[in-house]
């Protein structure tokens, strides 16, 4: 019996304007920099019309993306509200491919923008297995003093009564042909600026670090301290940290260089130390594990994995002989790719946009 299990930042599914970019120039969109609006009333008919504009082609390619992965449940991040999915679910998903996601869930979360995560399922999987989606449950509430977690790193911008998860931490107990899974599914705290001397990632680390701790407490609660080794279950989701990364020198008229490097620190290492689960991402090549091209200029740019399906130690056993897929065809072409891994993009794909986001979907056919 298989599963096919996704996970996809799906970027800004907005069901509504952001006009702040009229006094704020760090939120206004580039392409609007390039004329004088003289008032706030225009600026707000330009910018309605440059989103609605960008974001059919957008969409078209998030939907081409997400119908490559075909899953059979799909985990989403930054979906603005459920109108929003399911106006996308109908009119992309459904129309464009024709085999959309019967079983919707989201539960408003902590983010200041409003986009929280989702999970979508079919009523079967593809060899006929009854998908029961039997609970879901959200941890957005979850304070930094309800876990015993607040420390001096996060002083620094918390207070211990905050709320630890900055989106939220989906709990789904589905049942698989009769079979139990339980999905964790995150979207843990972005890189910010850069403050006090540190890099955007490290500025944020103990956030991240907290968070991931955060998900590990609910695991060990659910399951018991120590007892988890022999139950199934995934995290999914895009954790925003990673603990390798894959240096790009060079430049498009002499070539490229990709150099692995590995972290000293990260967040990640709160899951992976002692094997409380396992990122089979890993048994793909060093250079074939990435799920996005960051870049702030030629001195700054590298592949990294941010996205992530996770396996409980029996769950990786079960699939020990299994490859997740990374599926790449809705990137920009200003990402750059290591040799032998060029896919074709999606139609009018463009240098930096439209595309069908940032993120690369992970997708991974499981025995459950």
């Amino acid at each position: 019996m298989s599963l096919r299990l996704a996970t996809f930042n799906i970027e800004n599914l907005m069901s509504r304007f952001d006009f702040s970019g009229f006094r704020n120039q760090l939120k206004q969109d580039r392409v609007l920099r390039l004329f004088d609006v003289r008032s706030e009333a225009e600026y707000q008919r330009l910018e309605e019309a440059r989103t609605i504009a960008h974001t059919d082609d957008t969409r078209q390619m998030s939907a081409l993306a997400i119908a490559d992965c075909d899953a059979d449940i799909l985990c989403l991040q930054e979906a603005d509200n459920m109108a929003a999915l399911q106006a996308f679910e109908y009119g992309y998903l459904f129309r464009m491919a024709g085999n959309g996601y019967r079983q919707k869930y989201l539960v408003e979360g902590n983010d200041s923008r409003g986009i929280d995560v989702a999970v979508l399922m079919r009523e079967e999987t593809r060899d006929g297995q009854k998908i029961e989606c039997l609970e879901v449950k959200s941890h957005a509430a979850l304070t930094y003093e309800d876990l015993d977690l607040f420390n001096d790193e996060l002083a620094l911008t918390n207070r211990p009564r905050d709320r630890i998860f900055k989106r939220d931490c989906l709990e789904v107990d589905v049942r698989i042909g009769g079979r139990p899974l339980t999905l964790y599914v995150v979207h843990l705290k972005s890189m910010g600026p850069a403050r006090e001397g540190l890099d955007g990632r490290q500025a944020t680390m103990a956030v991240r670090i907290a968070e991931v701790k955060a998900v590990r407490h609910i695991i060990e609660r659910r399951f018991g301290r120590g007892h988890t080794a022999d139950k199934v279950f995934a995290i999914c989701g895009d954790m925003n940290d990673y603990q390798e990364k894959v240096k790009v020198l060079g430049d498009r008229r002499n070539g490229y260089e990709f150099l692995p490097h590995e972290e000293t620190t990260s967040a990640l290492d709160v899951l992976s130390h002692d094997g409380f689960v396992e990122n089979p991402n890993l048994r793909r090549p060093v250079l074939d594990r990435w799920t996005l091209f960051h870049s702030r200029g030629p001195e700054d740019r590298h592949l990294c994995q941010l996205d992530y399906i996770w396996l409980s130690p029996e769950l990786a056993r079960r699939n020990a002989a299994r490859l997740p897929e990374i599926i790449r065809a809705g990137q920009p072409y200003r990402t750059i790719f290591p040799a032998g891994q060029e896919v074709e993009r999606h139609p009018r794909t463009g240098w930096d946009r439209p595309k069908a986001s940032d993120h690369c979907p992970v997708v991974m056919t499981l025995d459950i």
